[in-house]
């Protein structure tokens, strides 16, 4: 028996996860290995050397199920999410501490602003901190971050929108989940689990598991999500919505009456959901 969501199926067409054992027929099984990101920004292919699906951050934790040449399989922790990675973007599984609550920040080689900078890490990269000095926190790999950009794991945002609202502007990147560029569903998915709110990685998938659904007609609040086929966006207040949209390709605020005749062409609204 095969079949389910390629997206939400841990099976890489030779192994498969133990979980699917009875459910799937695969060649082999496997418990996984779990395993963090120490690439600040890592690409989740279809397929190896295949189309984007989606991206990971420094951190995410992940079920490793198999390996072929420089690729790995990998399930995702967070949301369940599936696909192949590079082997290099793997590191063994530690505990994290902190998260980055900036929009951005950077990794320098001294607790110093005027040191060299080694790289730049996104909204919700996870990190473990094992040292603080003069107004920065050193993480596991000897680099240091401004404190002021993290907070600790424990002390979630508490509102999405305004995690939302600091991503406006942010280019539009199909499959994008970063603050250098994102896609519709991940500026949902990042501000949800900013505020320790589990979220799927697609629309689609957003429109069947989050919220309740509310009767056409409903005045829109902010906090409420809009669906349509392909597209989500947050309702930021009465009448307007703020979206990641290849329209401006960015993220952007826009009049809810104007993006619902805009889309209609395309789709209809297919849910309008509250939190």
């Amino acid at each position: 028996m095969t079949g389910g969501d390629p997206r939400l199926t841990p099976f890489s067409g030779q192994v498969a996860h133990e979980a699917l054992r009875g459910r799937i027929d695969a060649p082999a099984y496997t418990a996984g290995e779990m395993m963090r990101l120490r690439a600040p920004v890592t690409d989740l292919l279809r397929r190896p050397g295949g189309p984007r699906d989606r991206q990971l951050l420094r951190g995410a934790r992940v079920c490793v199920i198999d390996r072929q040449g420089a690729c790995a399989y990998i399930r995702v922790e967070a949301d369940g999410y599936c696909g192949w990675i590079a082997q290099d973007a793997l590191a063994a599984d530690h505990p994290v501490t902190h998260r980055v609550a900036n929009i951005s920040t950077h990794l320098y080689q001294r607790p110093d602003l005027k040191s060299p900078d080694h790289a730049t890490l996104s909204l919700n990269s996870l990190l473990q901190i094992t040292d603080h000095a003069e107004g920065f926190l050193r993480c596991d790999d000897g680099l240091w971050l401004p404190e002021q950009h993290l907070a600790p794991n424990n002390q979630p945002a508490r509102d999405p929108v305004t995690v939302a609202e600091m991503l406006l502007h942010v280019p539009y990147l199909w499959g994008g989940n970063s603050a250098a560029g994102l896609d519709c569903s991940a500026l949902v998915q990042l501000a949800l689990q900013a505020c320790a709110m589990p979220c799927p990685g697609d629309s689609d998938l957003q429109q069947a598991a989050l919220g309740t659904a509310l009767p056409p007609g409903t005045a829109a609040e902010r906090g409420d999500l809009l669906f349509w086929r392909g597209h989500v966006a947050w309702v930021s207040a009465p009448g307007v919505i703020l979206h990641a949209n290849a329209h401006t390709m960015s993220v952007a605020y826009e009049p809810l009456q104007e993006a619902i005749a805009r889309i209609a062409p395309k789709s209809p609204v297919t849910a309008h959901k509250r939190l």
